[in-house]
């Protein structure tokens, strides 16, 4: 079986920013592969390579089994893809951006036409379909993109961050749309920096950090990478957050996170239920008051800060120097 995509040792630079550090990934055909990661971690740059926008500077990569250098023309006919910032044409209605898009892929005007209707059925569109897309909200912009990008039928597909920006509802919406396609058949590529999206939507996940892939797996084994458990600690005083620190830290197993927004602490522990009775009675002992106290299982936030000894919202708030590439 050939892999739907396939890149093994990708370069790419711009001027002394090194996007792209020797970054190879497979997705098997007709599963999804959830690239992970913050801002400027390269997720962008490989979707620009792998969809024949940009040409790496060293390494290989295929797409259907087609050479992204060597025959980009192949490449195109085999792929949709859905960018960041939706590709809606404003003045034009949600039909007639669908329709264009079935022109110029020469499907001829009437099964254009057709799968322009069907798209906006599919995509809860259908009545706003003769609408202009100025009037359309972020949601349906996405979904409309999103349609734009399957017109011709993909056999695989690319999302870059399709979900950045929306709205609580509207992401969960795109995220049943995307389980529909991926039933379907679809291979996809998914890149995010929501870590829910990829838990809950790729088959496997590699976590791209300075351009190169720093761990893969399925969700539950890279949070067995993590192991043990996470204690969360909101004290009832801002000002106590330090000393609650001091006295917990040395019950970690990783690094401590604080969180000052929420009073917080985030504590890698092992031994469960033990380790928070030790927390209680340390806190007791030197009166920190709390309002809340809990164990909890890793998320892929805690496998991340692990391997890159950050949060991604430390990432999300750096320029990203990718975008501006």
């Amino acid at each position: 079986m050939v892999d739907a995509v396939l890149a093994e040792g990708l370069v790419k630079t711009y001027g002394k920013v090194r996007a792209l550090d020797g970054l190879s990934l497979r997705v098997p055909e007709g599963e999804v592969l959830g690239v992970l990661g913050p801002n400027g971690a390269g997720k962008t740059t490989a979707v620009k390579v792998l969809t024949t926008l940009v040409r790496p500077d060293a390494g290989t990569a295929s797409v259907a089994g087609v050479d992204v250098v060597a025959d980009p023309a192949g490449v195109r006919r085999s792929i949709g893809v859905s960018g960041q910032n939706a590709a809606v044409d404003e003045y034009l209605t949600g039909f007639e951006n669908l329709d264009m898009v079935g022109r110029l892929y020469h499907l001829g005007a009437r099964a254009s036409r057709e799968r322009a209707r069907e798209l906006l059925r599919e995509f809860d569109l259908e009545e706003a379909g003769d609408r202009v897309a100025k009037g359309y909200s972020g949601g349906m912009r996405r979904r409309l993109d999103l349609a734009g990008a399957l017109v011709a039928r993909p056999p695989v597909l690319f999302l870059d961050e399709p979900t950045t920006g929306l709205d609580p509802r509207s992401r969960t919406s795109m995220w049943e749309v995307i389980r529909g396609l991926v039933a379907g058949g679809t291979s996809l590529l998914l890149t995010t920096q929501y870590l829910e999206e990829a838990d809950l939507l790729a088959d496997n996940i590699v976590v791209v950090d300075h351009g190169r892939v720093i761990a893969e797996g399925t969700a539950d084994e890279l949070k067995a990478q993590v192991g043990g458990e996470r204690l969360q600690v909101t004290v009832a005083d801002p000002a106590q957050l330090g000393r609650a620190e001091e006295l917990l830290t040395p019950l970690a197993v990783g690094p401590v996170v604080r969180e000052e927004e929420r009073r917080g602490l985030l504590v890698p522990v092992t031994g469960g239920a033990a380790r928070l009775a030790d927390a209680l009675r340390l806190l007791d002992g030197e009166g920190v008051a709390l309002d809340d106290v809990g164990l909890r299982r890793p998320t892929l936030d805690d496998v991340f800060l692990t391997l890159t000894g950050r949060s991604t919202a430390e990432d999300d708030a750096a320029l990203s120097q990718e975008a501006s590439a």
